[in-house]
């Protein structure tokens, strides 16, 4: 029997797909020394901290990483990716610089992601048996750039669902408590995700089921809201259910920052009936399938790194 073209077609896609990620796994583990995989222990303390408010910050935890994640930034800034997404404010202030899912191709991106304490300290934090990395997101607000980050969760931007779930936010610059990305402890506990949005005030899906957020800065002495001053290497660490932004650049540098983030055991698959952000292209995966796909590497299982 002759398939119909069109699938052969996906077929092919699928397959190439596949092909591509078992090459990319081969570049980057072929001579890879595995011993050098760095681990931070966190405190039992940071982790209830972390599974009662959905943020934690951890101080100091990537020194080491500041000047080839800076290298990275530099190199992505120069050659963008297909996923930048700046947004260029109507006030003329700075354009916020935004890329996502770059580790492949930046080579201190793909360092960091597999040698740094990143995965050691996200399956702490989500007291989970494995890290699987999920996907990377520069951000780059110039100063005096006057774009806001709304209010929002990440969750409901994903095409992934579970409870174990960390994004680490790492500022490459110091970072004044006036302009750092707040979070709303213990919002990633609400029981609810809410509506995603564009920038531009549009929903991201165009028939959702989802509650529109709660007005945060109507009403700010309503919420326990963290903040803190930041230093280069220090880290916010966050679940993906979290509510948080963050404010305008009013400083006098730039705020320049390295966000990755990460899934545990329970990860699934989480088809939202539209195009997600980041609009990851070549997945195979239907809705509620446990997450699993070469693009998504687990870089720690079972209290050591994983190949």
């Amino acid at each position: 029997m002759q398939l119909p073209v069109r699938q052969v077609a996906d077929t092919a896609m699928r397959l190439a797909h596949i092909l591509l990620c078992r090459e990319m796994y081969r570049q980057f583990y072929w001579g890879f020394d595995m011993a050098v995989v760095e681990h931070m222990q966190l405190s039992e303390e940071d982790i209830t901290a972390f599974e009662r408010d959905g943020v934690i910050v951890i101080r100091q935890a990537f020194n080491d990483w500041m000047e080839p994640l800076r290298e990275g930034v530099r190199r992505l800034m120069a050659d963008p990716g297909p996923m930048e997404r700046s947004v260029v404010p109507a006030d003329g202030s700075a354009a916020f610089f935004q890329d996502l899912c770059n580790w492949q191709r930046i080579p201190e991106f793909s360092d960091f992601v597999l040698r740094s304490p990143a995965g050691s300290l996200a399956a702490q934090l989500m007291r989970s048996r494995t890290a699987r990395f999920f996907h990377d997101h520069v951000l780059v607000k110039q100063p005096g750039g006057s774009t806001v980050t709304p209010w929002h969760q990440d969750q409901p931007y994903y095409c992934v669902d579970g409870r174990q779930s960390v994004s680490f936010w790492t500022p490459l610059d110091p970072v004044v408590r006036s302009v750092v990305m707040e979070c709303v402890r213990g919002s990633h506990r609400w029981g609810q995700d809410f509506r995603p949005m564009r920038f531009d005030g549009t929903r991201l899906y165009e028939n959702d089921n989802y509650a529109a957020l709660p007005d945060i800065d109507a009403a700010r002495d309503q919420f326990d809201i963290a903040g803190w001053d930041m230093e280069p290497g220090d880290v916010i660490a966050f679940n993906f259910r979290t509510v948080h932004g963050a404010p305008g650049n009013r400083s006098q540098i730039a705020r320049r920052v390295f966000s990755a983030r990460w899934v545990g055991d329970d990860a699934v698959y989480a088809d939202r009936g539209g195009k997600g952000s980041p609009p990851i292209k070549g997945l195979t995966m239907k809705h509620g399938d446990p997450f699993d796909d070469p693009m998504f590497p687990v870089v720690w299982r079972d209290g050591a790194p994983a190949v």
